[in-house]
């Protein structure tokens, strides 16, 4: 598997609707800006499982507007999810999220390379 592979990404299973998410990475960390309009911070959550980035958002119908007689509805409402592979490159101790203006910052410093090869001393 590919870090940062979307975890349904191809596969067959129906999903919920899906926000939008642009991952980059600079010399110390990845980031993952997601787009979450009319959503408040309280409404999303962040997680990590067994090597797995799971982001999710619930957006509530307004149920307050009966009155009036829609012509269209564009605009979704229910719980969205996205899961996101990190595999070894991440350290899950120190990832960091803010959201600001409909969008989820999180920064995903990466980990101290871990040597494979050492030379030993022989005595």
């Amino acid at each position: 598997m590919k870090i940062f592979d979307d975890i349904w990404e191809g596969t067959q299973v129906p999903t919920t609707p899906a926000f939008k998410v642009d991952i980059s990475e600079d010399e110390a960390a990845f980031h993952i800006e997601a787009e979450m309009p009319g959503l408040k911070k309280e409404d999303i959550s962040l997680g990590i499982e067994e090597d797995v980035l799971t982001i999710k958002g619930e957006r509530e119908k307004e149920t307050d507007e009966k009155s009036k007689n829609y012509h269209r509805v564009e605009r979704t409402y229910g719980s969205y999810s996205r899961s996101f592979n990190l595999g070894e490159l991440i350290d899950q101790e120190n990832i960091e999220a803010s959201f600001d203006n409909g969008i989820l910052h999180v920064r995903l410093p990466k980990a101290q390379e871990i040597r494979k090869n050492k030379e030993i001393a022989i005595k």
